[in-house]
């Protein structure tokens, strides 16, 4: 039975007691208000040392606002070599651990917790910037990336250490900064997800060849973890269901949902109090973000990528001419035949939560709360994330409560906002939205970026500059 296919639940009140999205859902560690979750989602919020500015309090806060339960931030370096983007805040350093926190409380004041997400890209750098530039980035093997072509080194045990206590060491600070937990990002194509895929990593000693082996990484990062934090503090782990590595036909498949079943069930052998279910191994992927590709978008901001990977050039032309467009078409939409926008991981995530007992949350183009309040009540997971959804409605949780199932100009999952992502500010780009009036689109997108901070924790200073200091 498809996600589509679920029994009705006509009893259900919305936004009331007994309504499966707005029931607190508890962890081993972190009880969260409901069952709505912030999805990680970056933009250029940030510093270009990796601090952070009133831009992130004011984004974060938006969120916790509208009424999610629960914000994932996005993607956070726990190296300085593992930012995807200049411009996108770190957790390297011990001296960003008061900024940490006063993100966290504009958020708490809300009543909403805050997970940081740790991340490292591995060869999955988008824009190397100042750190990185003429170099290359490390990772799981020394085969480039497939579709952009960046340009990587194979790790050294040594790296592997070093990476790991990064790690380790960022967990320490979330939790310094008073967060409620952390999540590692072993999805999409980032560096743990380059040592889990059979499609990708293709070392030959202990953290290579064999499931186990290739898990090795990620069970070190969670071991690391839990010795330097302890088991009382939240942690989660994001991957992906099923790599689907062959976007370019040529490349291997990747992990099946069968071996990252059992990969998660070593996560909660290990010590992980959660599993967060996504798609694809690498970033974007056909099936993550499921939707649209519009190629005006990508060949007005594709340019800024042009000298980060060997086959960016190409990629640019076919996204630039016409005549070129359909062979990219082709490539990217083949894959998503079969599978819905809402929902797209559901099947997946319901089979790793019945081979589990902590809980699941999943992610994938969640949109329509009678979906998800059936998804809910029947079991097949614990909790969804969005991010698309909630860019174009921040208070889409206060539309379901309301009783409403869809917002009054819901996300049309364009992916504008993702594929602006290189250049512009992150928001919504799709002017429909707006009656087309674009003067109105781009106020809504700067509001967060306001030197009066709309949105801001008492008693904290800022500078003219609007950085917290």
């Amino acid at each position: 039975m498809s996600a589509q296919q679920t029994t009705d639940r006509p009893d259900v009140v919305p936004g009331a007691t007994g309504d499966p999205i707005f029931r607190p859902l508890e962890f081993r560690n972190l009880t969260v208000k409901n069952r709505i979750f912030r999805s990680n989602i970056s933009g250029k919020f940030d510093n270009e040392d990796g601090s952070l500015s009133q831009t992130r309090v004011n984004w974060e806060a938006m969120f916790a606002e509208g009424g999610v339960g629960t914000i994932v931030s996005s993607y956070v370096p726990v190296l300085m070599e593992g930012r995807i983007i200049a411009g996108y805040a770190t957790i390297h350093d011990d001296d960003f651990i008061d900024a940490w926190r006063v993100v966290g409380d504009s958020v708490h004041r809300h009543n909403a917790k805050y997970i940081m997400q740790l991340s490292h890209s591995g060869r999955q750098m988008d824009l190397p910037g100042i750190h990185n530039q003429g170099r290359r980035t490390p990772s799981s093997t020394d085969r480039p990336e497939s579709l952009h072509g960046f340009l990587c080194r194979r790790m050294t045990r040594a790296d592997i250490r070093r990476t790991v206590d990064a790690f380790a060491q960022g967990a320490r600070r979330a939790r310094a900064a008073g967060l409620d937990g952390v999540e590692l990002h072993g999805a999409n194509g980032y560096l743990i997800t380059q040592f889990l895929s059979s499609g990708i990593n293709d070392r030959d000693d202990e953290y290579g060849g064999a499931l186990p082996n290739r898990a090795r990484f990620l069970l070190d990062i969670i071991h690391g973890i839990r010795r330097e934090v302890g088991d009382d503090f939240h942690l989660q782990v994001k991957i992906s269901a099923v790599d689907h590595n062959n976007v370019l036909p040529w490349e291997r498949k990747g992990n099946t949902l069968a071996e990252t079943i059992q990969v998660c069930r070593w996560c909660e052998i290990a010590g992980a109090d959660a599993i967060h279910v996504s798609m694809g191994s690498l970033f974007p992927h056909p099936l993550n973000p499921p939707g649209d590709f519009d190629f005006p978008t990508i060949a007005a901001t594709y340019d800024a990528m042009l000298y980060a990977g060997v086959n960016t050039l190409r990629n640019y032309l076919m996204f630039r001419y016409r005549a070129l467009q359909p062979i990219f078409r082709w490539l990217w939409f083949r894959m998503k035949k079969g599978y819905p926008v809402e929902g797209v991981a559901a099947d997946a995530a319901k089979a790793i939560r019945e081979a589990l007992s902590i809980p699941v949350i999943c992610t994938g183009g969640f949109q329509d709360a009678a979906l998800v309040r059936r998804l809910l009540s029947d079991g097949w997971f614990d909790g969804v994330s969005m991010a698309r959804a909630l860019i174009a409605n921040p208070d889409l949780p206060k539309t379901w409560a309301a009783g409403s199932d869809q917002p009054e100009r819901p996300c049309t999952f364009c992916n504008k906002c993702l594929l602006n992502a290189p250049k512009n500010p992150l928001g919504c780009y799709e002017p429909d939205r707006f009656d087309g009036d674009w003067a109105r689109m781009v106020r809504e997108i700067e509001k967060v970026y306001s030197t009066k901070p709309i949105l801001r924790v008492p008693g904290v200073a800022v500078s003219s500059g609007g950085n917290i200091q």
